[in-house]
């Protein structure tokens, strides 16, 4: 699994004009799913999102993790993390899941986080989703289940 993960002030997710997934202060989880991963990485994965120290301690050092402060997730769905652009001008997508296998493994992902005791919203799989939120820091990471980044 990838995912691009965000700290973010405020997140939310539209499907047309229904908001589908909202989220105050935490991280915003943009989730794609290989064709190899198993449940087993989708909940590793979790286990580090929700302990990764990207929020500030009391004296302004990334020293805090989204279970510490109390922070919530919003994870949405996206097979173009797996978008391979060394070829040509169109990306292949033949490392991403099908649909079926990517639906299943990104549910069990949500599941791991909320296990762990994170307020954890989504998107909605397989739709056109518009994805509005507010950066903060900026502060982005790259996360990848196999540890290629």
């Amino acid at each position: 699994m990838r995912a691009v993960v965000q700290r973010v002030k405020r997140a939310e997710v539209r499907v047309g004009a229904e908001v589908v997934g909202q989220i105050g202060a935490g991280l915003l989880v943009l989730l794609g799913v290989g064709k190899d991963d198993t449940e087993t990485a989708g909940a590793a994965l979790a286990e580090k999102i929700a302990n990764l120290r990207v929020f500030d301690d009391g004296g302004g050092k990334m020293n805090r993790s989204l279970l510490e402060t109390g922070g919530q997730a919003l994870c949405v769905s996206q097979f173009t993390l797996y978008g391979d652009c060394r070829k040509g001008r169109r990306p292949s997508y033949d490392q991403a899941a099908p649909p079926r296998q990517a639906q299943a493994f990104y549910e069990s992902f949500v599941t791991s986080m909320r296990k762990l005791g994170i307020r954890t919203e989504t998107g909605r799989f397989r739709a056109m989703m518009d994805v509005e939120l507010v950066n903060d820091g900026p502060v982005t990471l790259l996360l990848d289940s196999e540890r290629k980044f």
